[in-house]
């Protein structure tokens, strides 16, 4: 571990090359900084730290820009992700809490987080795998026409249309819906097929194609894999980036073409830590080797159902980039846990 002053001289460096993306020189340094200590003294913490592996000097140039390697210990010393003013807070809160449906929160997570890091974000749809029923619905279309109706914890909705023999019968209806409920409301989805296994038993046998009619569509709601999504929004940011990335942003571009990759990037949830950074090398897909990826969890605090990110240059704002990911993905998981 570094010493503590050439840990602050590595966080200036970091901090004044975020803000400026010019290399950062000794002079500057102490211009801009109160480190407490003379510029020949910087010097040498610099050429320590160059020596080690946290800075480099681009070609010719006198001044230093920070390494993968300083990036990282830059962010592992960020100990806790720095909430966002009360105006930041409610504005989040405002415009996602306008949302009508699962696919409306989606669109507006990704454009709100791009639009707040002004870089590229990455929002994942809520898995399946990790979803439980909230509720379930049945709603007579016709006289023999019935919509099955499942809700489940992640904000995620299914449908299914059944078709009776017979008129259907209020009163069975009802009854099937309350008996329906009752065994698989809050059952995660690798539960659902025990749950249901004696819900036909009771019922009148005129009433029995219709209750495993009913049972089928059920267990078809919730172990059908659906191909999981993740929605994309803010590459342009990358063009004000351009430079950043030393051969060109034609392959990052053409990685986030790609959904596998994507889910790749976004599919490391943990509970240990509200936000994940990877950072330059540590991100092992071809064509974001000069990027970083900052990634957040969201759904039930136990375990989360999915994660939501943002993709960058190294040189990114980390502090506020973490913190506004972090926020977002709170937010995200108090609206699905609403609906």
């Amino acid at each position: 571990m570094l010493e503590d002053r050439r840990l602050a001289v590595l966080r200036a460096i970091v901090e004044d090359y975020v803000a400026t993306h010019e290399p950062v020189g000794s002079k500057a340094l102490v211009e801009r900084h109160h480190l407490g200590v003379s510029p020949a003294t910087i010097r040498n913490d610099m050429a320590a730290l160059e020596e080690e592996g946290y800075i480099t000097h681009p070609h010719t140039s006198a001044g230093r820009i920070p390494t993968d390697r300083g990036y990282r210990l830059f962010v592992d010393q960020i100990s806790n992700v720095k909430p966002m003013s009360a105006p930041e807070r409610k504005a989040i809160e405002r415009f996602l809490g306008d949302a009508v449906d699962l696919d409306d929160v989606m669109g507006r997570t990704v454009r709100l987080l791009a639009q707040i890091t002004q870089q590229v974000a990455l929002v994942q749809y809520p898995s399946l795998e990790r979803s439980s029923v909230r509720h379930v619905e049945l709603i007579a279309v016709s006289d023999t026409r019935l919509m099955l109706v499942v809700i489940m914890d992640t904000g995620r909705v299914e449908q299914r249309v059944i078709e009776c023999a017979a008129p259907l019968s209020e009163q069975v209806l009802g009854d099937l819906r309350a008996r329906l409920n009752a065994a698989v409301a809050d059952k995660p989805f690798a539960f659902v097929s025990d749950a249901l296994k004696d819900l036909d038993k009771g019922f009148d046998a005129s009433d029995q194609r219709l209750v495993q009619a009913v049972m089928a569509a059920v267990l078809e709601a919730v172990t059908e894999r659906l191909e999981e999504r993740v929605v994309l929004g803010g590459t342009a940011h990358l063009a004000r980036y351009q430079q950043s990335f030393p051969m060109a942003i034609q392959p990052v571009l053409e990685a986030l073409e790609e959904q596998v990759v994507l889910l790749r990037l976004l599919g490391e949830l943990s509970i240990e830590s509200p936000v994940t950074v990877r950072i330059g090398e540590e991100n092992d897909v071809h064509g974001l080797e000069s990027t970083s990826v900052v990634t957040a969890g969201y759904g039930r605090t136990d375990e989360p159902v999915a994660s939501l990110g943002v993709v960058g240059p190294t040189h990114m704002d980390y502090a506020g980039t973490m913190s506004a990911v972090h926020a977002v993905a709170q937010y995200v998981s108090k609206i699905l846990k609403g609906q």
